[in-house]
């Protein structure tokens, strides 16, 4: 056993293989991989995963990593002789009700967004591919050509013998790893029953047994392991004397979370048709494999005999539970650990997404970052609730029970809720407000006690059914014209606040951020934070405090991902202070035209436009009670976000309130909120802007100073504006008023894909439907027309100018 090495990779799984492949690729050496049982004999789940690799998921991340993983692999050599590794074979979901019908048309959308070919096929179609289908049990049918089965454990051992033929990596079986070494904060070994290996960094890709591990360590990696129903059946007449691998393209029966694949003369049927079945990562063994549970299968089993008749005469010969690593948001766990440097992590992942984890987890080691947005797999996602027992046993059995089920983008978990409550809580629910959770929070979408307003603008909001219509309310529309008309409260206790002091403050954010924050004290600056190539990690508000003190605002929900990015570019020599005030303030939003009447009927201070100017920040009392508000407002209207100590801010929403009665103040949901923002082109981070995005592509060069010297992602800015962006994100209207999008719809011009509905909803000031989207540059003058695809039917759209509503912002800064 060796005693050093640059880099240890725990797991030789698909994933760990992958990783190894991909870091020698881009020149990593001296690389050992461990795993505890023999190498590429042992039962993790890439030893009994089917190998089926259907492309297509509402996550581009995902798709993506799915797509990349089926072109490697089809490059790779098989190592030994037996089944072939890579079978490109298609892939088909079916349908048996209406619904599932419309969800195909969504995933064909998706399919189309994200630049997968994919067709919808009739039942005559499906049973022309796949004979042993009886068509008169579906109605239709999703193809993708470019679904892939591969063998799994010979695909880990294609990527292994490729990372050792130039000696950068090294394979060894039978050692477990028993703890991580680390010494002020950052990794310098592993002990493993072979003894220490001294290291600066360790990969961790252990996937069901990774948290115990982790949590040696103290980073969480909330996942568990779930068993899932697999069996293969005796030869079936219609297949006898068939010797190749496969001839039908893989088969997915949602409705019965059901998936099928052909394995010569038999069928492999697997089924999540059953209550979750979980296993905690501290009492698994050393298999992934467990023994089959025939009254778990009963369900799934009779309806695949229905969609299959021949199966009703087979006998099942080979069965068992295997068991497949479930996250509590469904999405992989990737990236160092905030707290513990040189400690990374690729785990939570399925066969079908290996190639592009590896590649990517590669990248993001070895120059700061990865090609792909990864905002949705980041190891630092998590809030603090979100790493308990309690709340990974309920999300992971939730997200097993979901896996194949039709989930409305809107739709809300029922448990865990009321987890964290604003100080308004009480003065929310009397306005029988309609929650949704956020980042834990109970936020309020709409508030019933608004209904009565619908008589003063119901012709002016376009009636949604179906799909559209579900967690959605016509008092979203009223809410923004009342706002727009009056004054509102909107809650804002979601918002996170962090505390950015001491001497080196200044110079740390200004090298972090893109705008210029050296400005006087009181004023409010928007900036983004960049990576080295100049994509957008962050979106933040801040303020300057004091000479040596800012307060940083940014989204509740992506508290931790934007904490962990400050953590790990903040100076390690004292000079900078880094605090979450988020639990210690609540915030809301008072806005619309009688904003300022309202707020100086209970100052003491003078809010004029003259005394309080817009992007400015000032103390203010309020009654007995000093709050710290800004002059700035994200639905587009003079208004202030005004942020009080939590034990303080119901009595301050309180004394608002009642100034605000004589001007028919109303209590305004995030519905609202949403379409607001989006008539005044505010983007939104993790839908219109991320790490795939430059500030120039997204509009938001106006908040870049590439002349105040130097800071991350410069020099990439610097270079992107002297070639000119290829892509911008555009503003969309729909031509027909009454159509409706979610967001992820493809745009196009005639056959060509252009983008994706970033963020889409109704404008009920400016009377048209909105979408955003980045199209190339030559499709994003004004006027330009486009469509875009909504559940398989095209609605023309034109590229405005944005933004929509108050272009000269008279209503925002007077």
């Amino acid at each position: 056993m060796r005693t050093e090495a640059r880099l240890v990779i725990i797991g030789v799984g698909i994933v760990g293989c992958s990783a190894a492949y991909h870091l020698t690729r881009l020149g990593w050496r001296d690389i050992l991989v461990i795993d505890k049982g023999p190498l590429f004999k042992n039962d993790g789940s890439t030893s009994h995963a089917p190998g089926s690799m259907f492309l297509t998921n509402p996550s581009k991340m995902m798709t993506e990593f799915a797509r990349y993983s089926a072109e490697l692999f089809g490059t790779l050599e098989d190592p030994e002789d037996g089944p072939p590794l890579y079978r490109p074979v298609g892939g088909i979901e079916v349908a048996t009700t209406r619904e599932r019908l419309a969800d195909l048309k969504r995933r064909h959308g998706w399919a189309t967004s994200y630049g997968v070919e994919s067709f919808l096929i009739t039942p005559a179609q499906v049973k022309e591919k796949i004979p042993l289908v009886d068509e008169r049990v579906i109605l239709g049918g999703f193809y993708v050509p470019g679904d892939t089965n591969i063998n799994g454990w010979h695909t880990a051992r294609a990527l292994a013998r490729a990372a050792v033929a130039e000696g950068a990596a090294e394979f060894i079986g039978d050692t477990a790893v028993t703890d991580i070494e680390v010494r002020n904060g950052r990794v310098t070994g592993v002990l493993t029953s072979q003894g220490r290996v001294a290291t600066e960094q360790v990969l961790l890709c252990a996937n069901i047994w990774a948290p115990v591990l982790a949590e040696k360590v103290a980073v969480p990696l909330p996942l568990l392991a779930a068993q899932h129903l697999h069996s293969l059946t005796s030869v079936l007449p219609e297949l006898a004397g068939e010797t190749r691998e496969i001839v039908h393209p893989m088969l997915r029966h949602q409705d019965f979370s059901m998936y099928f694949r052909q394995f010569r003369d038999r069928y492999g049927v697997g089924s999540y048709r059953h209550e979750p079945l979980m296993v905690d990562p501290r009492d698994l063994g050393k298999t992934a494999m467990l023994p089959f549970t025939p009254e778990h299968y009963e369900v799934a089993w009779q309806a695949g005999c229905e969609l299959m008749p021949t199966l009703k005469n087979a006998e099942l010969v080979d069965s068992f539970n295997g068991m497949f690593a479930f996250t509590v948001d469904g999405y992989p766990i990737m990236g160092e650990a905030s707290h513990l440097k040189g400690f990374w992590s690729a785990v939570g992942v399925w066969i079908a997404h290996a190639g592009g984890v590896g590649r990517a987890i590669a990248e993001w080691m070895t120059e700061g970052e990865p090609s792909t947005d990864l905002r949705e797999a980041d190891i630092n996602r998590f809030h603090a609730h979100q790493t308990t027992r309690a709340y990974i046993q309920t999300r992971c059995a939730a997200n097993y029970r979901e896996v194949y089920d039709i989930i409305h983008p809107l739709r809300q978990s029922e448990d865990p809720r009321d987890l964290r409550l604003s100080p308004f809580h009480a003065r929310l629910v009397e306005q029988q407000g309609i929650f949704f959770a956020n980042a834990g929070w109970e936020a309020p979408q709409w508030y019933e006690a608004n209904a009565s307003l619908l008589k003063h603008y119901e012709d002016r909001i376009p009636k949604r059914s179906g799909w559209a219509g579900q967690n959605w309310s016509p008092i979203q529309g009223a809410e923004h014209l009342a706002l727009r008309d009056r004054v509102g409260l909107v809650n804002m206790a979601t918002l996170a606040t962090v505390e950015v002091s001491g001497a080196g403050a200044v110079s740390f954010l200004d090298h972090l951020c893109a705008n210029r924050v050296d400005r006087p004290i009181g004023q409010v600056v928007y900036t983004s934070l960049l990576t080295p190539r100049g994509r957008i990690k962050c979106d933040l508000t801040l303020v300057r405090r004091a000479e040596d003190r800012f307060w940083i605002f940014t989204g509740g929900g992506f508290l931790p991902h934007d904490l962990a990015w400050l953590r790990h570019n903040a100076p390690t020599d004292g000079s900078v202070h880094l605090v979450d005030l988020s639990s210690g303030l609540a915030g809301f939003g008072l806005c619309g035209p009688h904003a300022r009447q309202v707020l100086q009927e209970i100052v003491e201070e003078d809010v004029s436009n003259e005394a309080f100017p817009y992007y400015t920040a000032q103390t203010l009392t309020i009654g007995h009670v000093p709050v710290y508000a800004l002059r700035v407002s994200y639905a587009g209207e003079l208004g202030w976000e005004v942020h009080a100590p939590t034990e303080y801010a119901g009595w301050v929403w309180d004394r608002v309130w009642k100034a605000g009665l004589e001007f028919g103040i109303l209590a305004a949901g995030a519905g609202a909120f949403d379409s607001l923002r989006l008539e005044k082109g505010y983007r939104l981070w993790g839908a219109d802007i991320h790490t795939e995005y430059n500030p120039f592509e997204a509009g938001l060069g106006w908040a870049v100073r590439l002349n105040k010297g130097d800071f991350i992602g410069r020099e990439a800015l610097l270079k992107a504006r002297d070639q000119g962006i290829q892509r911008r994100l555009c503003c969309l209207t729909l031509d027909d008023r009454s159509a409706v999008l979610l967001g992820k719809e493809p745009i196009l011009s005639e056959d060509r894909k252009l983008g994706y509905v970033t963020s889409a909803n109704f404008g009920y000031s400016v009377g048209a439907f909105i979408a955003y989207g980045y199209l190339p540059v030559e499709y994003a003058a004004e006027g330009t027309s486009v469509e875009v695809e909504y559940f398989g039917e095209r609605y023309a759209a034109t590229v405005r100018k944005e933004p929509l509503f108050d272009a000269a912002m008279t209503r925002l800064r007077n």
